[in-house]
């Protein structure tokens, strides 16, 4: 019987769900996909300076796990602007926090970013 998923805290969705070269078309062959949790690893990573066990920790999730997610989400940012892809954000296994959440990476109570696309 497999484990039951668990899902990956974001605390935020993106302002922009969509990323890439002006005027490019997004076709089946234009474009990369990434889901809402691998951008989470990257914002909590790389713009908020948490280490991968705090962005474990934050997203309540194992670290081997945001290992993995990171490393998929760091792949697709290069496909996307070494090979002019447009890069779309959406869907993944997440649930949004309820925006109780304290200290570094986290947006706590006054978070406005709560967006609406999946």
């Amino acid at each position: 019987m497999p484990r039951p998923m668990k899902w990956r805290k974001v605390c935020c969705l993106p302002e922009r769900n969509q990323f890439g070269p002006l005027r490019a078309e997004a076709n089946l062959e234009n474009f990369v996909k990434m889901t809402v949790d691998e951008y989470e690893t990257i914002r909590l990573i790389d713009l908020e300076d948490l280490t991968q066990e705090e962005c474990a920790k934050q997203m309540n999730i194992a670290r081997t796990t945001v290992q993995g997610i990171y490393n998929e989400a760091r792949k697709k940012l290069a496909q996307s602007l070494v090979n002019g892809k447009v890069l779309f954000i959406e869907g993944g296994e997440y649930r949004l926090c309820d925006g109780q959440g304290k200290g570094k990476g986290c947006c706590g109570s006054g978070c406005q970013r709560h967006g609406h696309f999946e």
